[in-house]
């Protein structure tokens, strides 16, 4: 199988995500329960829970459920929750509506359970990006992270397609950071800082970086 392309039968972007990227096409990623505040006033209507113990779980995912917001928990880093179809099925029973992770097992297990999935891979060589659209193409994820979000740029089109739909994350510290990655490709952009959490689309079009024309050389 080529790694360069996502098989016929990979999933698109939900609508639900399409629909929450329409505006504000930015995922808040909340460490620990300190900025559940923030997101749930902000604009932006998707988040990744990430190092959250899993006793405390149950709570926020149901009270960010209540406020309208679509919940991604990352399994990898919530501690108490276990690696397997079990914890996923727990996720799924208290409301969460999507799971991630670099471990392309739970991915694949994720969408048979009505799942949504997301991928996340740290791009740090050729070699591993190879390996990690060969992986995705075989998980098909509804979304992939793609880490750090400054790689993007020196990805082929090629390995973008490989990705897509992804999500840039990591360095994302500024709105022209996030306009950038944008107008690379990707869907959207993963950030912990709050003060982006309000991003909206035209304003991040705006802010899109434009190419440099090229200036050729009188050949008379």
């Amino acid at each position: 199988m080529s790694t360069s392309h996502r098989p016929a039968g990979a999933p698109r972007m939900s609508s639900v995500l399409s629909s929450a990227f329409a505006e504000v096409p930015v995922i808040a990623s909340i460490i620990g329960p300190q900025r559940l505040q923030n997101f749930i006033g902000a604009p932006a209507r998707v988040c990744i829970l990430a190092s959250i113990p899993v006793g405390q779980l149950l709570k926020i995912v149901q009270l960010l459920g209540q406020a309208g917001k679509t919940v991604f928990v990352n399994v990898d880093s919530c501690p108490g929750l276990a690696q397997d179809k079990g914890a996923l099925e727990f996720l799924k029973a208290m409301g969460a509506h999507g799971i991630v992770s670099t471990r392309l097992s739970l991915v694949e297990k994720g969408r048979p359970l009505g799942l949504l999935t997301m991928q996340k891979v740290f791009v740090t060589d050729r070699n591993n990006m190879r390996r990690s659209t060969d992986a995705i193409a075989r998980g098909g994820p509804d979304l992939v992270e793609i880490m750090p979000s400054p790689i993007v740029a020196r990805m082929t089109p090629e390995a973008k397609r490989g990705m897509s739909p992804f999500v840039a994350a990591g360095f994302v510290e500024t709105a022209e950071d996030a306009a950038a990655a944008l107008a690379l490709g990707a869907v959207a952009v993963a950030t912990s800082d709050p003060r982006l959490w309000d991003l909206r689309r035209d304003r991040l079009a705006a802010l899109a970086p434009t190419a440099t024309p090229t200036v050729r050389r009188s050949t008379t």
